[in-house]
């Protein structure tokens, strides 16, 4: 049974896309906006890159594709006065992956929709609630604010493939963090844990569960004239070893990405937003180059 579960457990970073939301590079996170002011987000990003396993298994040269498209909804909300977003996004991904396994190819192809995230983040300081026309005279110190990202299992999963979108758990990210206005640069930093259920119905019947992943990023932000903006990012995370029917696996998480982010704007209600990150140090898993370009539409509120 423990080879068995050795076994299963050198393709578990394969199947998680699911803890791209740990792992995400997101600047101005904890930025103000009107209340009342909806976001539309549409966006495709392409990540390719290797995977990294237990060393004593015989797979080699494992490679995996994907092609995401993402649907986001974001509306600025009032919460006892101050300023907060609920989100909302849904994935949908085309993924390749390959390796060879004892000297031979093996392959997975399959596109399906990923587990949606929601997420509810509130301003607790220097951020207060403010209407279109109140927020044309706010400008920005030191903004202090947390959120909660909670992932449904609600995703593409099949018990009888090793390699899916959908991670067939829930996950629930508790996040802080700190936005600090200087002239025209804005210093970041978020610190975070990602939490899992287990997944019960892993690979014909076997539970696979994982250990909470620590992450924190940070981005250095500098604001052009005409609400142009770019940034440096990065993120590191560390934790996250799984265990297959209560045997640990050799994938224990700690890792570098470093990457950047530039805006736009079209016009007052449309922008357009491009980012590429890369992993640039990688223990084990997920060590994978991404781009993206997002479109975004603004609506309500006054505007």
């Amino acid at each position: 049974m423990r080879a068995v579960n050795v076994t299963l457990a050198a393709l578990v970073s394969m199947a998680a896309l699911s803890d791209s939301f740990a792992q995400s590079i997101e600047p101005r996170a904890y930025s103000n906006a009107p209340v009342g002011v909806n976001f539309l987000i549409l966006g495709y990003a392409h990540t390719n890159g290797g995977l990294s396993f237990d060393p004593s298994l015989p797979l080699t040269n494992p490679e995996v594709h994907t092609s995401n498209a993402i649907l986001g909804y974001i509306r600025a909300i009032d919460l006892w006065g101050l300023s907060s977003k609920v989100d909302l996004v849904i994935p949908y991904t085309w993924l390749s992956g390959s390796a060879d396994y004892l000297g031979q190819p093996v392959q997975r192809i399959v596109n399906g929709f990923g587990d949606p995230a929601f997420r509810l983040s509130v301003n607790l300081y220097g951020a207060p609630a403010l209407t279109l026309k109140e927020f044309a005279d706010y400008h920005q110190d030191l903004i202090i604010g947390a959120s909660l990202l909670v992932t449904a299992p609600l995703g593409q999963y099949d018990d009888t493939r090793l390699v899916n979108i959908g991670g067939n758990r829930w996950s629930f990210k508790p996040e802080v963090g700190g936005s600090k206005a200087l002239g025209p640069w804005t210093l970041e930093l978020q610190a975070a844990v990602t939490l899992y259920t287990d997944n019960d119905d892993f690979y014909h019947g076997n539970t696979r569960s994982q250990d909470p992943l620590y992450s924190a990023q940070t981005h250095v932000i500098y604001n052009f004239p005409l609400n142009i903006w770019t940034s440096a990012d990065a993120t590191w995370y560390v934790g996250g070893r799984s265990s297959i029917n209560g045997v640990p696996s050799n994938d224990l998480q700690r890792n570098w990405r470093i990457g950047g982010t530039i805006a736009l704007p079209v016009n007052v209600r449309n922008s357009v937003k491009l980012a590429a990150s890369r992993g640039v140090s990688a223990v084990t898993g997920n060590n994978f180059d991404l781009i993206g370009i997002f479109w975004q539409y603004r609506f309500g509120g006054g505007l």
